[in-house]
């Protein structure tokens, strides 16, 4: 045996020596075998099966007062590979007409911004699918009013009556408690209010007046604040940073608001504030409650994608994103609330008007208060 390993090894070394090149200079060296050895073919390369694929757009079409923080938007779209094109367009009326008008050609996947007046006209529309989102679960009966789940709760808000705090202690006067007090003489010249006909909040809050005096007394309650030298403006801006006395440099310390506007001020002046400035008016019906919905829109190419964005927008992620990105109650029940909060009263009675009585008169009761309060 170790004869026979001699000779292997001695063989070798004369093959290697022979195989020597003459020169000094080096050979490269070869991928090519002896011509003797069977040559293999070469595989041919397979293209890896996990290239990542690009992003799916998912289209969410609202009205302009929409807002979410960048780290949440990221966040579905890094969990979904998607994309989220936001289409603002305009208020919740502007919104929801365009939407309909573009029907037979959708302009996005996902709607959202139609609330509780504007619902009913919505769904007579059929611009929406169903989708009964297993997230409904965490969400209050109350606030569903779409049986069909074509429109799905995300958020509420109440429309009340706001006033300036420092304002009434100067004067000596006590704030106003119910929707009756601002008749009274005391209150003359003190109120300003939004047009219902070019403001949302404004429109809110004649619904609350019908809803509580109902359809006999609210045009006699609207004629007693004309007498009692109510301020009308185009829009809650003009109202609440122009007229009012505590944001702006007007003359009316109470103003239509929202009652999560004390909250904001706190929040806004950036440690500032320990208390609001501002106090709510609270009495029964004094309030409209405002409920915005989110919906799939018919003709969609992206169902699937839709329903994760919906799904989404009703998880505790985005539902405790709400009240700092648009100052409105999430409509989740056990979504956690940011600290101010604490100065945002929900109202215990507030105002009701049934959806279909809404899209029903709208047009009329707003000819109506026109006709009383303007003319």
């Amino acid at each position: 045996m170790r004869k026979l390993l001699f000779i292997l090894v001695f063989i070798l070394l004369l093959t290697a020596c022979g195989g020597a090149n003459p020169t000094d200079t080096p050979v490269p060296p070869t991928d090519t075998p002896a011509s003797q050895a069977q040559v293999e073919p070469s595989p041919t390369p397979v293209p890896p099966t996990d290239t990542p694929t690009a992003p799916r757009t998912i289209r969410l079409m609202s009205h302009d007062s929409f807002a979410a923080s960048e780290e949440v938007i990221a966040e579905f779209e890094n969990t979904y590979n998607a994309k989220i094109e936001l289409l603002p367009s305009g208020d919740a009326g502007a919104a929801l007409n365009q939407a309909i008008l573009s029907k037979n050609n959708p302009l996005a996947d996902v709607f959202f911004g139609v609330d509780n007046t504007f619902l009913s006209r919505a769904l007579e529309a059929g611009i929406f699918e169903p989708y009964a989102s297993p997230a409904l679960e965490g969400i209050p009966d109350e606030l569903e009013l779409d049986p069909e789940h074509r429109l799905l709760p995300v958020d509420y808000g109440d429309v009340c009556l706001n006033y300036d705090i420092a304002w009434f202690q100067e004067h000596n006067l006590t704030p106003p408690a119910k929707l009756e007090d601002l008749t009274r003489p005391e209150y003359k010249g003190l109120l300003v209010v939004e047009n219902p006909a070019t403001s949302s909040p404004g429109l809110a809050f004649m619904l609350a007046t019908i809803g509580h005096f109902g359809e006999e007394g609210w045009l006699d309650y609207w004629a007693a604040l004309r007498d009692n030298d109510v301020l009308v403006t185009s829009g809650w801006e003009d109202a609440y940073w122009g007229q009012s006395t505590w944001a702006g440099e007007g003359d009316r310390p109470i103003v239509v608001s929202y009652a999560t506007s004390p909250a904001a001020e706190v929040y806004f002046s950036e440690g500032k504030l320990s208390e609001p400035p501002t106090g709510n008016v609270l009495g029964a019906g004094s309030c409209f409650r405002q409920i915005e919905f989110v919906g799939i829109l018919a003709g969609t190419q992206n169902r699937d994608l839709a329903e994760k964005l919906v799904d989404f927008m009703l998880s505790q992620r985005f539902q405790e994103d709400i009240p700092v990105q648009m100052f409105v109650f999430p409509a989740l029940a056990d979504a956690a609330l940011p600290d101010f909060y604490q100065w945002a009263e929900r109202p215990a009675e507030p105002a009701y008007v049934d959806a279909a009585a809404i899209q029903a008169n709208r047009e009329t009761w707003i000819q109506q208060w026109t006709k009383t309060v303007l003319r």
